[in-house]
């Protein structure tokens, strides 16, 4: 009897590993892979007792991976110089509070390892069945979690890509430029914002003497009378108005921008409204009476790569009304057209997004927050905000530190400001960062807070205790005996 075929089924047989193919065993590759999770969990498990940065010089750095392009491969010895690659790397401790980097989740550290086995092109549902489903899964999730629930979107690089969309999108709705070319018009943002908002105006072909900024409160909020008043001043000399960018935790100081009051002005003149929320959106599940307003914007950044936690990359960009986003992005070859799609297999990313080719982001995001629950992120949240909280108490109890800015979120600006060591404060405590960082026992960054450089740290890290929190006062306090004491 003739047995059937079966479709799916797929030959035992692998190409050989030998010279020039570029295949694995099965032996070979469960080795390797064995050998590469065996590094990774030693890493893990050495976070506690690692410095917060390296030790090595540039050229240290430089010296250990110069070396010429082998013609033959080194096979398994090609692994060796991992060890080399993780100790040079800064890595991501519970002592590390610079900049705005999230931690780096462990469970979607794997379902990246995954995401490049299946090596799935998402950028429809017909070439990535079940990685546009997850996708389409995974900005549901998020809109809703946000209380914006009638949002959709795309996931992206991070929060740049994103509030270039945002923007290319806004021009579209407000000044069309794609078929004719770019007409100036005016965009509003706040002059904290971050510096991606004047990169997209400038690549948008706006141009940057068209971004409006707009100054700020004492908390480093946009100020709602001054945007009311350069608004009136360029409708009255004819320029056309676009766009306001507001943020949601700025980049310096975390602060949120007024946005029921800002969206009610955008709403009342024909504005588009986008929030940059790529630092602090993600803090609604914590606290979300901050974010009143949100719901109503027309579009909102976030780096799930921030503050929930993810690996890089992994931003989001989610919108109200999808038709926006086709007239911005939509042009497909034939090559690339959606045929007689069923219902639930139509979604095409490429047609309301930048991105053709699309790695699988959404599968960390998916098994993450499937393995540890919204709550826990929640939780995660709510112990950064508490962890700032802790060190504004401890710089507060020290006369030689001063509080540079309010802290709205996690961010916390600070110096060293005795005032009778005689020496300019900006440059000593420039020398006092690099010092802490020399030290590798606490990594902070900095900031310039109303022209004065700022220490800065800021804490989007879910393997930070208080403990680590009650090291930072001290370290900058020795920092600065140390350069004194030159």
């Amino acid at each position: 009897m003739k047995r059937k075929s079966n479709p799916r089924a797929v030959s035992s047989r692998r190409p050989g590993s030998g010279a020039g193919s570029l295949d694995l065993s099965d032996a070979e590759f469960r080795a390797l892979a064995a050998r590469v999770s065996s590094l990774a969990a030693d890493y893990y498990a050495q976070l506690p007792n690692v410095r917060a940065y390296p030790l090595e010089s540039g050229a240290q750095v430089h010296q250990a991976f110069d070396e010429a392009l082998p013609d033959k491969g080194l096979h398994a010895a090609a692994f060796d110089a991992l060890a080399a690659v993780m100790q040079m790397s800064r890595a991501p401790s519970a002592r590390f509070f610079g900049y705005v980097l999230g931690s780096g989740e462990p469970v979607a550290a794997l379902a990246d390892l995954l995401a490049s086995v299946l090596n799935q092109n998402v950028t429809a549902w017909r070439s990535a069945p079940a990685a546009v489903t997850i996708e389409r899964q995974v900005l549901q999730w998020i809109a809703r979690a946000l209380g914006c629930s009638e949002m959709v979107g795309s996931l992206c690089g991070g929060g740049s890509a994103a509030n270039l969309m945002a923007l290319a999108m806004a021009r579209e709705a407000r000044l069309p430029a794609n078929e004719c070319g770019a007409q100036p018009g005016v965009v509003y943002a706040s002059t904290e914002v971050h510096m991606s908002i004047a990169k997209a105006v400038a690549l948008l072909g706006l141009g940057r003497r068209n971004l409006r900024l707009i100054p700020v409160d004492e908390n480093f909020r946009m100020s709602v009378p001054l945007l009311e008043t350069a608004m009136a001043e360029d409708r009255a000399a004819g320029r056309a108005l676009i766009a306001v960018v507001a943020s949601a935790g700025t980049v310096g100081t975390g602060a949120i921008d007024p946005l029921e009051r800002i969206g009610a002005i955008c709403r009342k003149h024909g504005l588009w409204l986008h929030v940059d929320g790529a630092y602090g959106a993600a803090a609604v599940l914590a606290a979300p009476e901050k974010f009143r307003g949100l719901s109503e914007v027309d579009s909102l950044s976030l780096d799930l790569h921030k503050w929930l936690y993810q690996p890089v990359d992994c931003g989001m960009l989610l919108f109200k009304d999808p038709k926006h986003a086709r007239a911005a992005f939509s042009h497909t070859g034939d090559y690339a057209r959606v045929l007689d799609a069923q219902p639930l297999e139509d979604t095409a990313f490429f047609e309301e997004s930048l991105e053709l080719s699309r790695r699988f982001r959404a599968l960390k995001i998916w098994l993450s927050l499937r393995y540890h629950g919204l709550q826990a992120f929640r939780s995660a949240i709510r112990a950064d905000l508490e962890h700032a909280r802790l060190l504004v108490d401890g710089i507060r109890g020290e006369s030689q530190l001063e509080l540079l800015a309010p802290v709205e979120l996690s961010a916390v600006c600070f110096r060293y400001c005795e005032k009778h060591v005689g020496r300019d404060l900006d440059a000593l405590n420039a020398a006092i960062l690099r010092r802490v960082i020399e030290n590798g026992r606490v990594y902070i960054s900095n900031a310039v807070v109303r022209g004065r450089f700022a220490l800065r740290a800021c804490f989007v890290n879910h393997r930070t205790t208080p403990a680590d929190v009650a090291l930072i006062v001290p370290e900058v306090l020795e920092a600065a005996r140390e350069i004194l004491a030159q």
